[in-house]
Protein backbone atom coordinates (compact mmCIF):
# COMPACT_ATOMS: atom_id res chain seq x y z
CA UNK A 1 0.00 0.00 0.00
CA UNK A 2 2.82 2.41 0.84
CA UNK A 3 4.47 1.74 -2.50
CA UNK A 4 1.19 2.12 -4.37
CA UNK A 5 0.36 5.44 -2.70
CA UNK A 6 3.89 6.65 -3.33
CA UNK A 7 3.53 5.86 -7.02
CA UNK A 8 0.20 7.70 -7.21
CA UNK A 9 1.64 10.69 -5.39
CA UNK A 10 4.72 10.74 -7.62
CA UNK A 11 2.60 10.75 -10.74
CA UNK A 12 0.39 13.56 -9.43
CA UNK A 13 3.31 15.59 -8.22
CA UNK A 14 5.04 15.28 -11.57
CA UNK A 15 1.89 16.51 -13.30
CA UNK A 16 1.69 19.43 -10.88
CA UNK A 17 5.33 20.28 -11.37
CA UNK A 18 4.94 20.14 -15.10
CA UNK A 19 2.15 22.74 -14.96
CA UNK A 20 4.11 25.27 -12.91
CA UNK A 21 6.34 28.05 -14.15
CA UNK A 22 8.93 29.31 -11.70
CA UNK A 23 11.73 31.80 -11.75
CA UNK A 24 15.01 30.51 -10.27
CA UNK A 25 15.21 30.72 -6.49
CA UNK A 26 17.58 33.33 -5.12
CA UNK A 27 20.81 31.75 -4.02
CA UNK A 28 21.83 32.03 -0.38
CA UNK A 29 24.94 30.88 1.40
CA UNK A 30 24.38 28.27 4.11
CA UNK A 31 24.44 29.62 7.67
CA UNK A 32 24.84 27.13 10.52
CA UNK A 33 24.00 24.33 8.09
CA UNK A 34 20.82 26.02 6.82
CA UNK A 35 20.32 27.78 3.50
CA UNK A 36 20.47 31.50 4.18
CA UNK A 37 16.81 32.00 3.23
CA UNK A 38 15.69 30.01 6.30
CA UNK A 39 17.72 32.01 8.82
CA UNK A 40 15.58 34.17 11.09
CA UNK A 41 16.47 37.87 11.27
CA UNK A 42 17.74 39.34 14.52
CA UNK A 43 14.40 41.09 14.98
CA UNK A 44 11.09 39.63 13.86
CA UNK A 45 8.28 41.80 12.47
CA UNK A 46 5.63 42.93 14.96
CA UNK A 47 2.57 40.82 14.11
CA UNK A 48 1.85 37.12 13.73
CA UNK A 49 1.66 36.21 10.07
CA UNK A 50 3.87 39.10 9.00
CA UNK A 51 5.99 38.21 5.98
CA UNK A 52 9.75 38.30 6.64
CA UNK A 53 10.97 37.46 3.15
CA UNK A 54 10.00 35.51 0.06
CA UNK A 55 11.57 34.23 -3.14
CA UNK A 56 10.39 32.37 -6.24
CA UNK A 57 10.62 28.59 -6.06
CA UNK A 58 12.09 26.34 -8.70
CA UNK A 59 10.48 22.92 -9.08
CA UNK A 60 12.80 20.11 -10.17
CA UNK A 61 10.28 17.29 -10.07
CA UNK A 62 9.29 17.45 -13.73
CA UNK A 63 11.78 15.24 -15.63
CA UNK A 64 10.88 16.83 -18.96
CA UNK A 65 11.40 20.34 -17.64
CA UNK A 66 8.06 21.40 -19.13
CA UNK A 67 6.59 24.68 -17.89
CA UNK A 68 3.49 26.76 -18.45
CA UNK A 69 2.24 30.05 -17.16
CA UNK A 70 -0.41 28.39 -15.03
CA UNK A 71 0.86 29.13 -11.52
CA UNK A 72 3.18 31.31 -9.50
CA UNK A 73 4.95 29.78 -6.53
CA UNK A 74 7.13 31.18 -3.80
CA UNK A 75 8.75 30.08 -0.61
CA UNK A 76 8.28 32.39 2.32
CA UNK A 77 9.54 33.05 5.83
CA UNK A 78 7.01 34.53 8.22
CA UNK A 79 6.41 35.25 11.88
CA UNK A 80 4.41 32.85 14.01
CA UNK A 81 4.44 31.79 17.67
CA UNK A 82 5.46 28.62 19.44
CA UNK A 83 3.45 26.78 22.09
CA UNK A 84 4.35 29.33 24.77
CA UNK A 85 3.54 32.39 22.65
CA UNK A 86 7.17 33.19 21.87
CA UNK A 87 7.61 34.76 18.41
CA UNK A 88 9.39 32.48 15.93
CA UNK A 89 10.21 32.41 12.23
CA UNK A 90 8.47 29.68 10.22
CA UNK A 91 8.97 28.83 6.56
CA UNK A 92 6.42 27.75 4.00
CA UNK A 93 5.20 27.98 0.41
CA UNK A 94 2.52 29.80 -1.53
CA UNK A 95 1.14 28.54 -4.85
CA UNK A 96 -1.40 30.67 -6.73
CA UNK A 97 -3.11 29.90 -10.06
CA UNK A 98 -2.62 32.65 -12.63
CA UNK A 99 -5.98 31.97 -14.24
CA UNK A 100 -8.56 34.45 -12.91
CA UNK A 101 -10.80 33.12 -10.17
CA UNK A 102 -14.15 32.21 -11.71
CA UNK A 103 -16.17 32.09 -8.50
CA UNK A 104 -17.91 34.83 -6.58
CA UNK A 105 -15.77 37.20 -4.58
CA UNK A 106 -11.99 36.99 -4.20
CA UNK A 107 -9.95 33.82 -4.74
CA UNK A 108 -10.07 31.52 -1.67
CA UNK A 109 -6.91 30.49 0.17
CA UNK A 110 -6.45 26.98 1.58
CA UNK A 111 -4.28 26.65 4.67
CA UNK A 112 -2.77 23.34 3.61
CA UNK A 113 -1.36 21.39 6.58
CA UNK A 114 0.95 18.67 5.30
CA UNK A 115 1.15 15.21 6.80
CA UNK A 116 4.34 13.77 8.25
CA UNK A 117 7.41 14.97 6.37
CA UNK A 118 10.01 13.95 8.95
CA UNK A 119 12.04 15.97 11.44
CA UNK A 120 15.16 16.95 9.49
CA UNK A 121 15.37 20.43 7.98
CA UNK A 122 15.77 19.01 4.48
CA UNK A 123 12.31 17.42 4.85
CA UNK A 124 10.55 20.80 4.77
CA UNK A 125 7.99 20.93 1.94
CA UNK A 126 9.33 24.28 0.74
CA UNK A 127 12.68 22.54 0.17
CA UNK A 128 11.27 19.25 -1.11
CA UNK A 129 9.42 21.09 -3.88
CA UNK A 130 12.79 22.20 -5.24
CA UNK A 131 15.27 19.62 -3.97
CA UNK A 132 13.43 16.33 -3.68
CA UNK A 133 9.96 14.85 -3.78
CA UNK A 134 6.89 16.29 -2.03
CA UNK A 135 4.49 13.34 -1.87
CA UNK A 136 1.38 15.46 -1.25
CA UNK A 137 1.74 17.19 -4.61
CA UNK A 138 -1.03 15.04 -6.10
CA UNK A 139 -3.52 16.31 -3.53
CA UNK A 140 -2.37 19.90 -3.91
CA UNK A 141 -2.87 19.61 -7.67
CA UNK A 142 -6.59 18.89 -7.25
CA UNK A 143 -7.12 22.00 -5.13
CA UNK A 144 -5.11 24.19 -7.48
CA UNK A 145 -7.11 22.89 -10.44
CA UNK A 146 -10.21 24.32 -8.76
CA UNK A 147 -8.63 27.75 -8.63
CA UNK A 148 -7.73 27.89 -4.95
CA UNK A 149 -4.47 29.37 -3.72
CA UNK A 150 -2.43 27.23 -1.30
CA UNK A 151 -0.57 28.43 1.78
CA UNK A 152 1.59 25.49 2.87
CA UNK A 153 3.42 25.75 6.18
CA UNK A 154 6.63 23.88 7.01
CA UNK A 155 5.74 24.07 10.75
CA UNK A 156 8.06 25.15 13.55
CA UNK A 157 11.63 23.91 13.22
CA UNK A 158 11.12 22.09 9.92
CA UNK A 159 13.41 23.98 7.59
CA UNK A 160 14.23 26.66 10.13
CA UNK A 161 16.59 26.44 13.11
CA UNK A 162 15.78 24.08 15.98
CA UNK A 163 14.04 20.73 16.18
CA UNK A 164 10.66 20.34 14.50
CA UNK A 165 8.01 20.36 17.24
CA UNK A 166 6.17 17.45 15.65
CA UNK A 167 2.67 16.88 17.12
CA UNK A 168 2.66 20.05 19.21
CA UNK A 169 -0.97 21.09 18.87
CA UNK A 170 -0.64 24.84 19.48
CA UNK A 171 2.55 25.37 17.51
CA UNK A 172 1.21 23.53 14.46
CA UNK A 173 -2.14 25.33 14.60
CA UNK A 174 -0.44 28.72 14.83
CA UNK A 175 1.83 27.92 11.88
CA UNK A 176 -1.14 26.98 9.66
CA UNK A 177 -3.12 30.13 10.46
CA UNK A 178 -0.13 32.43 10.12
CA UNK A 179 0.73 30.88 6.74
CA UNK A 180 -2.65 32.10 5.45
CA UNK A 181 -1.96 35.57 6.83
CA UNK A 182 1.50 35.65 5.28
CA UNK A 183 0.28 34.41 1.89
CA UNK A 184 -2.03 37.39 1.62
CA UNK A 185 0.96 39.72 2.12
CA UNK A 186 3.05 38.09 -0.58
CA UNK A 187 3.99 40.65 -3.26
CA UNK A 188 2.33 39.92 -6.56
CA UNK A 189 0.11 37.14 -5.21
CA UNK A 190 -3.08 39.11 -5.94
CA UNK A 191 -4.67 37.56 -2.87
CA UNK A 192 -7.17 39.84 -1.16
CA UNK A 193 -6.80 40.64 2.53
CA UNK A 194 -10.39 39.59 3.10
CA UNK A 195 -10.27 36.50 0.89
CA UNK A 196 -12.21 33.52 2.25
CA UNK A 197 -10.08 30.70 3.62
CA UNK A 198 -10.37 27.07 4.61
CA UNK A 199 -8.20 24.45 6.32
CA UNK A 200 -7.14 21.06 5.03
CA UNK A 201 -4.94 18.28 6.38
CA UNK A 202 -4.51 14.56 6.94
CA UNK A 203 -2.67 12.68 9.72
CA UNK A 204 -0.18 15.16 11.21
CA UNK A 205 -1.78 17.67 8.87
CA UNK A 206 -5.21 16.65 10.12
CA UNK A 207 -4.08 17.39 13.65
CA UNK A 208 -2.58 20.73 12.62
CA UNK A 209 -5.68 21.79 10.67
CA UNK A 210 -7.97 20.63 13.48
CA UNK A 211 -5.92 22.59 16.02
CA UNK A 212 -6.00 25.62 13.73
CA UNK A 213 -9.80 25.37 13.49
CA UNK A 214 -10.01 25.37 17.30
CA UNK A 215 -7.54 28.22 17.75
CA UNK A 216 -8.77 30.49 14.96
CA UNK A 217 -11.53 32.32 16.88
CA UNK A 218 -9.02 33.70 19.37
CA UNK A 219 -5.68 33.51 17.54
CA UNK A 220 -6.74 34.72 14.08
CA UNK A 221 -10.29 36.08 14.36
CA UNK A 222 -9.87 38.33 11.30
CA UNK A 223 -9.49 35.37 8.92
CA UNK A 224 -12.66 34.67 6.97
CA UNK A 225 -12.64 30.92 7.53
CA UNK A 226 -15.44 29.00 5.84
CA UNK A 227 -14.68 25.42 6.87
CA UNK A 228 -12.14 22.68 7.42
CA UNK A 229 -11.50 19.13 6.22
CA UNK A 230 -9.43 17.01 8.59
CA UNK A 231 -8.57 13.34 8.23
CA UNK A 232 -7.19 10.69 10.59
CA UNK A 233 -6.65 13.31 13.27
CA UNK A 234 -4.25 12.23 16.05
CA UNK A 235 -6.53 13.95 18.55
CA UNK A 236 -5.50 11.79 21.51
CA UNK A 237 -1.82 10.95 21.57
CA UNK A 238 -2.12 8.73 24.64
CA UNK A 239 -3.41 5.84 22.53
CA UNK A 240 -0.55 5.95 20.03
CA UNK A 241 2.45 4.48 21.91
CA UNK A 242 0.84 1.06 22.27
CA UNK A 243 -0.50 1.23 18.73
CA UNK A 244 2.76 2.21 17.03
CA UNK A 245 5.51 0.62 19.11
CA UNK A 246 7.03 -2.49 17.48
CA UNK A 247 5.11 -1.79 14.27
CA UNK A 248 6.03 -0.67 10.77
CA UNK A 249 5.45 2.97 11.67
CA UNK A 250 7.27 3.02 15.01
CA UNK A 251 9.32 6.03 13.90
CA UNK A 252 6.18 8.20 14.02
CA UNK A 253 6.30 7.63 17.77
CA UNK A 254 9.91 8.73 18.01
CA UNK A 255 9.21 11.80 15.88
CA UNK A 256 6.53 12.76 18.41
CA UNK A 257 8.87 12.19 21.34
CA UNK A 258 11.53 14.34 19.67
CA UNK A 259 9.10 17.13 18.85
CA UNK A 260 7.31 17.30 22.17
CA UNK A 261 10.40 17.06 24.35
CA UNK A 262 11.84 19.93 22.32
CA UNK A 263 8.69 22.00 22.76
CA UNK A 264 8.57 21.38 26.51
CA UNK A 265 12.34 21.57 27.03
CA UNK A 266 12.59 18.03 28.44
CA UNK A 267 15.96 16.26 28.37
CA UNK A 268 15.31 12.74 27.08
CA UNK A 269 18.86 11.47 27.66
CA UNK A 270 18.25 10.23 31.23
CA UNK A 271 15.47 7.99 29.95
CA UNK A 272 17.57 6.38 27.19
CA UNK A 273 20.34 3.81 27.36
CA UNK A 274 23.43 4.02 25.15
CA UNK A 275 21.74 2.24 22.30
CA UNK A 276 18.71 4.49 22.66
CA UNK A 277 20.75 7.68 22.55
CA UNK A 278 22.50 6.50 19.40
CA UNK A 279 19.18 5.56 17.81
CA UNK A 280 17.63 8.88 18.81
CA UNK A 281 20.53 10.80 17.29
CA UNK A 282 20.30 8.72 14.13
CA UNK A 283 16.66 9.65 13.45
CA UNK A 284 17.16 13.36 14.12
CA UNK A 285 17.41 14.17 10.40
CA UNK A 286 15.10 11.45 9.04
CA UNK A 287 12.42 12.26 6.47
CA UNK A 288 9.21 10.38 5.79
CA UNK A 289 10.83 7.90 3.41
CA UNK A 290 13.28 6.90 6.15
CA UNK A 291 10.48 5.55 8.33
CA UNK A 292 11.51 1.94 7.84
CA UNK A 293 14.73 2.69 9.73
CA UNK A 294 12.77 2.15 12.95
CA UNK A 295 10.28 -0.43 11.67
CA UNK A 296 9.47 -3.25 14.09
CA UNK A 297 11.72 -1.84 16.82
CA UNK A 298 10.63 -2.00 20.45
CA UNK A 299 11.11 1.06 22.63
CA UNK A 300 11.96 -1.23 25.57
CA UNK A 301 15.32 -1.87 23.91
CA UNK A 302 16.21 1.80 24.10
CA UNK A 303 15.25 2.90 27.62
CA UNK A 304 17.43 2.83 30.72
CA UNK A 305 15.09 0.62 32.76
CA UNK A 306 13.41 -1.33 29.97
CA UNK A 307 10.17 0.66 30.18
CA UNK A 308 8.19 1.06 27.00
CA UNK A 309 7.27 4.51 25.73
CA UNK A 310 3.67 3.61 26.55
CA UNK A 311 4.68 3.11 30.18
CA UNK A 312 6.70 6.33 30.23
CA UNK A 313 3.73 8.21 28.79
CA UNK A 314 1.75 7.55 31.98
CA UNK A 315 4.45 9.22 34.08
CA UNK A 316 5.27 12.89 34.50
CA UNK A 317 6.22 15.02 32.69
CA UNK A 318 5.06 12.98 29.70
CA UNK A 319 1.52 12.46 30.97
CA UNK A 320 0.86 16.20 31.17
CA UNK A 321 2.59 16.88 27.86
CA UNK A 322 0.39 14.36 26.01
CA UNK A 323 -2.73 15.61 27.75
CA UNK A 324 -1.93 19.15 26.58
CA UNK A 325 -2.09 17.94 22.98
CA UNK A 326 -5.68 16.72 23.21
CA UNK A 327 -7.78 18.08 20.37
CA UNK A 328 -11.53 18.34 20.90
CA UNK A 329 -11.69 20.49 24.03
CA UNK A 330 -12.46 23.66 22.07
CA UNK A 331 -15.22 24.08 19.51
CA UNK A 332 -14.34 25.22 15.99
CA UNK A 333 -16.44 28.16 14.88
CA UNK A 334 -16.68 26.85 11.30
CA UNK A 335 -18.13 23.62 9.88
CA UNK A 336 -15.70 20.70 9.88
CA UNK A 337 -15.62 17.47 7.90
CA UNK A 338 -13.83 14.70 9.80
CA UNK A 339 -12.80 11.63 7.78
CA UNK A 340 -11.41 8.39 9.19
CA UNK A 341 -11.12 4.76 8.13
CA UNK A 342 -12.24 1.99 10.44
CA UNK A 343 -9.27 0.05 9.06
CA UNK A 344 -6.68 2.70 9.97
CA UNK A 345 -3.62 0.85 11.27
CA UNK A 346 -1.86 3.93 12.64
CA UNK A 347 -4.43 6.22 14.27
CA UNK A 348 -7.35 4.12 15.51
CA UNK A 349 -10.78 5.00 14.15
CA UNK A 350 -12.12 5.47 17.67
CA UNK A 351 -9.86 8.51 18.04
CA UNK A 352 -11.46 10.28 15.08
CA UNK A 353 -14.97 9.34 16.14
CA UNK A 354 -14.34 10.62 19.67
CA UNK A 355 -13.03 13.90 18.26
CA UNK A 356 -16.25 14.36 16.29
CA UNK A 357 -18.29 13.61 19.42
CA UNK A 358 -16.25 16.02 21.52
CA UNK A 359 -16.75 18.83 19.03
CA UNK A 360 -20.44 18.04 18.71
CA UNK A 361 -20.84 18.15 22.50
CA UNK A 362 -19.39 21.68 22.39
CA UNK A 363 -21.86 22.85 19.77
CA UNK A 364 -19.72 22.62 16.63
CA UNK A 365 -21.08 21.76 13.19
CA UNK A 366 -19.37 18.44 12.40
CA UNK A 367 -19.81 15.79 9.77
CA UNK A 368 -18.08 12.49 10.39
CA UNK A 369 -17.36 10.54 7.20
CA UNK A 370 -16.39 6.95 7.90
CA UNK A 371 -14.75 4.79 5.24
CA UNK A 372 -13.34 1.27 5.02
CA UNK A 373 -10.29 1.95 2.88
CA UNK A 374 -7.45 -0.26 4.13
CA UNK A 375 -4.72 1.28 6.24
CA UNK A 376 -3.78 4.80 7.22
CA UNK A 377 -2.10 5.61 3.92
CA UNK A 378 -4.92 4.28 1.79
CA UNK A 379 -7.56 6.37 3.56
CA UNK A 380 -5.65 9.51 2.67
CA UNK A 381 -7.20 9.14 -0.79
CA UNK A 382 -10.71 9.31 0.69
CA UNK A 383 -9.89 12.46 2.60
CA UNK A 384 -8.46 14.09 -0.52
CA UNK A 385 -11.47 13.12 -2.66
CA UNK A 386 -14.04 14.44 -0.19
CA UNK A 387 -12.44 17.85 0.26
CA UNK A 388 -13.54 19.20 -3.11
CA UNK A 389 -17.31 19.04 -2.76
CA UNK A 390 -17.23 20.00 0.90
CA UNK A 391 -15.18 23.16 0.42
CA UNK A 392 -16.95 24.15 -2.80
CA UNK A 393 -20.21 24.16 -0.85
CA UNK A 394 -18.69 26.19 1.98
CA UNK A 395 -17.27 28.82 -0.35
CA UNK A 396 -20.62 28.99 -2.14
CA UNK A 397 -22.38 29.70 1.15
CA UNK A 398 -24.33 26.44 1.22
CA UNK A 399 -25.26 25.47 4.82
CA UNK A 400 -23.26 22.48 6.10
CA UNK A 401 -25.17 19.40 7.15
CA UNK A 402 -24.12 18.06 10.55
CA UNK A 403 -24.02 14.39 11.57
CA UNK A 404 -23.89 15.17 15.28
CA UNK A 405 -27.40 13.80 15.67
CA UNK A 406 -26.17 10.25 14.97
CA UNK A 407 -23.01 10.36 17.08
Amino acid sequence: MFARLTAVALAGTTLLAGSLMHAPAASAAPVDGLPGFYEAPAQLPPANGDLIRSEPMTYTLDPAGATTVGFTSSRMLYRSTDRTGKPIAVSGSVIVPKKPWAGAGPRPVIGYAVGTQGVGDACAPSRQFSEGFEYEGVFMAGLLARGYALAVTDYEGLGTAGIHTYMDRASQGHAVLDAIRAAKQLPGSSLAAGAPAALYGYSQGGGAAAAAAELAPTYAPELTLKGAVVGAVPADLTVLPDNLDRGLWAEFLWFAIAGLTESYDVDLDPYLNERGRAFYADISDDCVFDLFNAALTSSTDFTTDGSSLAQLSTQEPFRTILDDQRIGRRAPAVPVLVTHSVLDDTIPYRVGRQLARDWCDRGANVRLSTNVTPLHLGAMLNNAAEVYGYLEARFAGVPAASSCWRL
